[in-house]
């Protein structure tokens, strides 16, 4: 039911998605959904929740293995892992932008359960890259958003993409190369700490 619940409301937003349309999707029947979910938005945030534990859970092993004292490759791991989970789950940046187009009591609380908790990690990571010369300058909450949109932008526009520019992010030569652009563009320093 979830599955079909982050494809409804990734393609179609909260306002333009029904539980009959989850519960057809899913192949269930409708009375099953509410049994499980008090209403539409209870399903929506039990929806959320899962796209962001599962981002999260992605995150925590790709970075397991690499010592804190590696702040660089700690950060292209994290990129490289953001553009394969926004890749392989569309509906982390497509609920983000379903919501985002006005306030919401939705928006809410996904930017205090979700999107505020990693902002202000890795906002204070890359505070860190830029003391140490490897994150380009500039305001790191910015820094942030054009990674994340770099990654999580491009890729929702993959079929635009794909038919106007020939790149194809279903190979994995693609995705890598995207990957690769970020990290160069965005952690282009040497690493020479700057005063």
């Amino acid at each position: 039911m979830l599955d079909a619940a982050i494809e409804a409301f990734s393609e179609n937003g909260f306002k333009g998605t029904s539980t009959r349309d989850i519960a057809d999707r899913a192949g269930v029947h409708h009375p099953l959904i509410t049994y499980h979910f008090k209403n539409k938005d209870q399903l929506w945030r039990a929806a959320a929740d899962r796209i962001f534990h599962e981002f999260n859970i992605a995150l925590v092993k790709a970075t397991a293995d690499i010592p804190e004292d590696e702040p660089r490759a700690r950060a292209e791991t994290f990129i490289r892992t953001y553009v394969r989970y926004a890749h392989r789950q569309p509906a982390l940046h497509k609920f983000i932008l379903q919501e985002s187009s006005r306030p919401s009591a939705r928006l809410d609380w996904l930017v205090e359960n979700h999107l505020r908790p990693l902002f202000e990690i890795v906002v204070k990571s890359l505070r860190e890259l830029q003391e140490l010369g490897i994150a380009v300058p500039g305001d790191p909450a910015l820094l942030f958003n054009l990674i994340r949109v770099s990654a999580g932008g491009l890729l929702a526009l993959s079929e635009e993409i794909k038919g106007t520019s020939n790149i194809d992010f279903e190979s994995k030569e693609a995705l890598d190369e995207l990957a690769n652009m970020i990290i160069r563009c965005f952690l282009s320093g040497d690493g020479a700490a700057r005063h």
